[in-house]
Formats: structure tokens, C-alpha cells, sequence
């Protein structure tokens, strides 16, 4: 090969490189000037087919977390004479929280004693599943938002009168007046360790 030739085999193959490097890096460039509501909503799908172990049944509403790291704190005493509605899941500060079951998000509120709160009716509105302690919700969940089981609402934190991060969570059945603060507390343990929806 005289060195002509060569000279014209290697401007070929930077030609070669360069065409490639326009065509594979140009699409990258694209991904990533996706818009964030896309981004966000394909890894909320992600999460939430990870996450759905039961079509039928609760899931555990903390990710990461499994029903043998669960304890019982329903019924517990507090401080004012008060009993524990509810049970306290541990876990990192920052951990996602899921809706345990599909439903609506009815209520946000903000109070002392349980921080940052999210309730949700089942898809029954027959009972109410009550999320405490947030460090935040999940970015553009609305009040009157539809929810699927699974789908990130929240996340762990310390807010309220939390003396580490954790999840308060209640289930509580509706009365026929479908008031969300006048619902009577059941024990969400044994649903929660058998993945079975309340009745």
C-alpha cells in the first residue's frame, strides 16, 4: 500500500468515527434533555411494578422493607395517656413510601405531633390508610390524586414529634359519615405481615 493509499484509508476511517459519533451521542444528548415529568413518571412505573407483590392484598408500604423486619407497636402507650394507633416501621431517612393499596389521596395535613401526612381512601372508601412522619410527598401528588398500589406518595423522615426516621402507619375503617378524622383505628400488623386488605 503506497502512502497515498494509506493517507486515504485513514481520512476514511476518522470520517467513519466521526459519523458515529454524531449518530450515538446525538441521542444521548436527547435522552437527557427529556422532559423531568417523563423521567419521573417512568421511574414512579419502575418502582411500582418492583414493588406490587399481591394484586388483591396490601403491600408493606416502606421499600426495602420486609414483614419480618415489622413489630407490632399498635396499641402501645404514649405520652398524655394516649394509645399508638398504628405501628412505627423503621427505616432510612429518605426511603420511599407506597401506597399499599390503589385509591385516592383525600387529605394532606401538617400537625404537631405527626409531621408531614398523607390520608388515603381505598379504592372502597371504605378505609383509610394514614402515612406520618414524611419528610416529604412525592412531587405533584395532589389531594383527589387516583393512586395505584405501589405508586411513591411520599418519603421516610422525622417530621411531627419523630424521634428518628420512621413511618407511622394506621388503617382505619370508615364510618358511614366517610370522615376521614372520625375513622376507628384497626391494627394494620397482621394485614401488613399477611399482605391481606381489611374487611
Amino acid at each position: 500500500m503506497t502512502l497515498t493509499q494509506s493517507a486515504a484509508c485513514a481520512g476514511a476511517l476518522v470520517s467513519a468515527l466521526c459519523l458515529y459519533a454524531m449518530f450515538t451521542v446525538e441521542p444521548v444528548e436527547q435522552a437527557r434533555a427529556a422532559p423531568p415529568l417523563e423521567h419521573e413518571q417512568a421511574l414512579k412505573k419502575r418502582e411500582r411494578s418492583s414493588a406490587v407483590t399481591t394484586r388483591s392484598g396490601l403491600i408493606i408500604p416502606v421499600a426495602g422493607i420486609r414483614a419480618s423486619d415489622l413489630t407490632d407497636t399498635w396499641g402501645a402507650s404514649r405520652s398524655e395517656g394516649r394509645l399508638h394507633e398504628g405501628i412505627d416501621i423503621m427505616a432510612p431517612f429518605g426511603a420511599p413510601v407506597r401506597a399499599v393499596a390503589g385509591g385516592r389521596i383525600v387529605r394532606f395535613f401538617d400537625s404537631v405531633r405527626g409531621g408531614v401526612t398523607i390520608y388515603q381512601f381505598d379504592s372502597t372508601d371504605r378505609f383509610v390508610y394514614y402515612y406520618a412522619h414524611l419528610s416529604r410527598r412525592a412531587p405533584g401528588l395532589a389531594e383527589g390524586d387516583a393512586v395505584e398500589q405501589g405508586e411513591v406518595i411520599g418519603y421516610v423522615g422525622m417530621s411531627g414529634n419523630a424521634p428518628v426516621p420512621h413511618l407511622h402507619f394506621e388503617i382505619q375503617r370508615l364510618t358511614p359519615s366517610r370522615r376521614w378524622w372520625e375513622a376507628d383505628s384497626m391494627n394494620p400488623y397482621p394485614l401488613l405481615v399477611a399482605g391481606r386488605a381489611p374487611n
